[in-house]
């Protein structure tokens, strides 16, 4: 395993990362990178105390419903670096599974890939979003052939790729970029059927960041994104050499959507995870404010408070559904269900903004006006300030202070942004989890449901409970 110190070490080699118009010499150093690069560090540290005989706590796959359980418990812990870690490990995983029929060749080169990555304790990020050019275009009626991720070359002992991928969490403090087909690829498209690891340091990768992380001095009013934030990388191949044995597909289009839809599972399972412990974060925050503001017995305080409580019990349940009810894979890897898995992220992301609009609502406006930590020390202004932040004689001023800068933050700022977007987008967008949800839902089963309530079915049965 290692530390956090070598994890920082392990980033001085070459990488080409870029922040605000400036290239990124030293990550660790950096005035707004270098904090995220200590949160990765620090989740090696702790994963360290989690070891099991020497092996970090992530190696291995889940081989029981259990298992997949606890690895998801473990991973939030860990931080964002070992989440997507662990969901690139697992979608290569889903997708070797999914290949050994269609395109056994590559097997044995993702399953290797894998397991290098658990011995050395890598860490790696998923590259999947393409620029796309025209979306109401395919990859190969591009204006501009590089809009897709392409093998612009053909070697005898590899190939050379060209395109770039957006929207890569923390692409720049990896080791390695899973690269794969965002979509489907048609017959002629054999060139944007490529799927490869690629080293973040390899020659002509290039890296662009953007983050959400606050730019003030004083972090105490962002008590959410101060802590913890990860940059966005804008991912470009320019003309990247990828060795034989670093490909996991190259050509076959029948194949391409394996890997889209084995990351998108795993994906959408870590968005669930996520948003069942923050919608249990916003109703807290909405009794909380609505105690605080004296609102917490008004009739219609309750009832969005009750709505937000349903939101966060049934996105829950769709949480342990899927967990409980997982499916086994031909080399006995435990997967989350789809169905649940999908339907819990779809029900999720499609009511988050109004969860956080009944926040808001109950409130009020002082979200974005609430005065600083430090104005709340000024010898002149700070007592003045919170005796009008206080309600009554049980509710500090700075206490209510720090209940709207925690919902800014969360909801309202930057991060708050962030996570809006992010909700609806991660995993593919809701129309994409639809789509998965209706394919895997027993649609028959329904079918045959109502004809035996209507006694249209040839051998009626029970009425099912109606």
């Amino acid at each position: 395993m290692l530390t956090g110190d070598q994890y920082k070490a392990s980033l001085s080699d070459g990488r080409a990362t870029y922040f605000e118009g400036e290239r990124v010499e030293d990550l660790v150093s950096h005035p707004i990178l270098g904090p995220a690069v200590q949160n990765v560090a620090d989740g090696y540290d702790w994963l360290a105390t989690q070891a099991v005989d020497g092996q970090s706590p992530l190696s291995g796959i889940p081989t029981s419903p259990q298992d997949l359980r606890d690895k998801v418990d473990l991973v939030h812990k860990a931080g964002m670096m070992a989440h997507v870690t662990y969901t690139s490990l697992m979608t290569l995983t889903t997708a070797a599974s999914r290949l050994s029929k269609s395109a056994p060749q590559y097997v044995d080169r993702i399953n290797a890939f894998v397991e290098d990555a658990q011995r050395r304790d890598l860490r790696v990020t998923q590259c999947i979003t393409d620029a796309k050019g025209d979306r109401s275009l395919s990859p190969s009626k591009q204006d501009d052939p590089d809009s897709y991720v392409r093998v612009v070359e053909r070697r005898s002992d590899g190939v050379v790729i060209r395109g770039a991928k957006l929207h890569i969490t923390a692409a720049s403090f990896g080791h390695e970029l899973m690269t794969i087909p965002t979509k489907a690829m048609r017959a002629g498209e054999e060139d944007y059927a490529i799927a490869a690891v690629i080293p973040v340091n390899a020659p002509g990768v290039k890296i662009i960041n953007t983050t959400y992380a606050p730019r003030h001095d004083d972090l105490r009013d962002f008590p959410v994104s101060g802590i913890e934030h990860f940059p966005e990388g804008f991912v470009i191949f320019d003309d990247v050499f990828v060795p034989t044995e670093r490909i996991l597909l190259d050509g076959e289009v029948e194949s391409a959507s394996v890997f889209a839809h084995s990351l998108g599972l795993w994906e959408r399972l870590g968005g669930l995870s996520s948003m069942a412990d923050g919608s249990d974060v916003l109703v807290g925050l909405a009794q909380l404010i609505a105690e605080a503001n004296g609102l917490d017995r008004v009739g219609h305080v309750k009832e969005k408070i009750s709505e937000m409580i349903i939101h966060a019990t049934v996105v829950r349940a769709c949480l342990e559904a899927a967990l409980t009810n997982a499916e086994t894979g031909i080399f006995g890897a435990v997967f989350p269900n789809e169905l649940y898995t999908n339907a819990g992220k779809y029900t999720g992301a499609a009511n988050y903004n109004l969860m956080v609009r009944h926040l808001h609502d109950i409130a009020g406006g002082a979200i974005v006006t609430a005065p600083s930590r430090a104005d709340l020390e000024n010898p002149e202004v700070g007592d003045l300030a919170r005796k009008y932040m206080s309600t009554r004689g049980d509710v500090d001023g700075e206490y209510r202070t720090r209940l709207f800068h925690t919902i800014r933050d969360l909801t309202a700022d930057a991060y708050g942004g962030w996570k809006q977007v992010t909700n609806v987008q991660a995993g593919g967008g809701l129309y994409a989890q639809r789509i998965v949800t209706r394919k895997h839902y027993d649609l028959a089963a329904a079918k045959g449901a109502a004809l035996r309530i209507a006694g249209l079915a040839e051998s009626e049965g029970p009425s099912g409970g109606f």
